[in-house]
């Protein structure tokens, strides 16, 4: 089932043991489009403090309760690897975190999640010729983190092939596998503006510093995606 990110900002989430504040941001890495963090804003709890959550911690968003609950306790989350809200996650900081809670490296490997027993969505090998696996596995390691904050890319133009065809009003996100699929846009048609969705494999780049989305589409064929009905966010089915 698709969720809407937007949608889901602003959840209560809650512990094993106790609340832990609100939903307020998802990290993803704009390579694949897999939601990688979801960034839990502590209120008075933490005073101050935002953490990241995994989604190894909900396993899926179907859950019984209105209040999204992770496999954490309280003193866990109080004692993780503190973000700086206002520098980029990187990947020092994201494997001192995973040593933390003791779970797999999502950039091993040759799928979304990538050797371990996560929702693994496989692709085909991207290894040059002529470089070992282990090799591979190395400059993945040393590289750059690709996360971006949803709640930033909310609101980018939409540039198309002949001009800006609108801009990013929401993403859905598949609950099972934690993979963004569509993109939610917001058309810029003087007289037929409207929400339409449309599959982020027509996605070319994103620029971060002209706040734009680029794809392989013309603004008429962006005019012409899929409306979008959101339904009602089910976190209790």
């Amino acid at each position: 089932m698709l969720q809407s990110i937007k949608h889901l900002c602003g959840e209560k989430l809650g512990a094993s043991d106790g609340d832990i504040g609100h939903v307020k941001d998802f990290y993803f890495d704009d390579q694949n489009w897999a939601v990688r963090y979801v960034v839990a804003d502590t209120g008075t709890w933490l005073t101050g403090r935002q953490v990241l959550i995994s989604p190894y911690a909900f396993g899926n968003l179907h859950q019984a309760e209105k209040v999204l609950r992770v496999n954490l306790t309280r003193k866990q989350i109080e004692h993780s690897p503190a973000i700086e809200s206002h520098k980029p996650v990187s990947r020092q900081y994201e494997e001192e975190y995973h040593r933390y809670y003791g779970w797999p490296d999502y950039w091993r490997g040759g799928g979304i999640w990538g050797m371990s027993g996560f929702p693994i969505l496989p692709v085909p090998p991207k290894t040059p010729s002529g470089k070992p696996a282990s090799e591979i596995d190395s400059q993945h390691n040393r590289a750059d983190a690709h996360l971006r904050s949803a709640q930033a890319v909310i609101g980018y133009h939409i540039k198309a092939s002949d001009g800006i065809a609108g801009h990013v009003c929401d993403f859905m996100m598949d609950d099972q596998n934690w993979v963004i699929q569509q993109l939610v846009i917001k058309t810029s048609h003087r007289f037929t503006g409207k929400e339409v969705q449309m599959p982020v494999s027509k996605v070319k780049r994103i620029s971060f510093n002209d706040s734009t989305v680029f794809v392989n589409l013309t603004k008429e064929a962006v005019e012409q995606s899929s409306a979008h009905h959101l339904l009602p966010v089910d976190v209790a089915a």
